[in-house]
């Protein structure tokens, strides 16, 4: 299994067992890591799938004339917004699925791209991640000259 020693800045209060005053090993943080944001992003998909369900209802109460109802475009927006936000946590709970096999794999925290470590600081932050900042930044150039 893959450990990434988070060097000695890296042992933040929070990270502190309160049992025992000990730091848990970085793999375990970041399976928790991983953990918070699967639920986080459950709990977002969810809301998102209420809130257009509610929106298709509300639809269907309404007058078909959404050329004069003032509602209707506001509906039509809000259900287009909610939709484009569940296809992006989608994706969210699919990258961090990915990340779980990673962690189990031994291949979790390893740039897919250049191959080094990824600071740990970057892997709680953003615990899906599959590159380093250097590699990230250079894909956002690239496709920034693309577009």
């Amino acid at each position: 299994m893959l450990r990434i020693d988070p060097g000695p800045s890296r042992k933040p209060a929070d990270c502190v067992r309160p049992q025992t005053g000990t730091v848990p090993d970085i793999e375990t943080t970041y399976a928790g890591a991983l953990s918070e944001r699967v639920v986080q992003a459950e709990a977002q998909r969810a809301a998102l799938v209420a809130a257009i369900e509610e929106t298709r209802s509300a639809r269907r109460l309404m007058v078909a004339d959404d050329e004069h109802d003032p509602d209707g475009s506001t509906a039509s927006l809000d259900q287009a917004r909610d939709v484009a936000l569940l296809e992006q946590t989608d994706r969210t709970l699919s990258e961090l699925a990915e990340a779980q096999q990673r962690l189990a794999s031994g291949t979790y925290g390893i740039c897919e791209v250049c191959g080094r470590p990824i600071p740990p600081a970057r892997m709680l932050a953003r615990p899906e991640t599959r590159r380093c900042v250097v590699c990230a930044a250079a894909q956002v150039d690239r496709r920034g000259r693309r577009s």
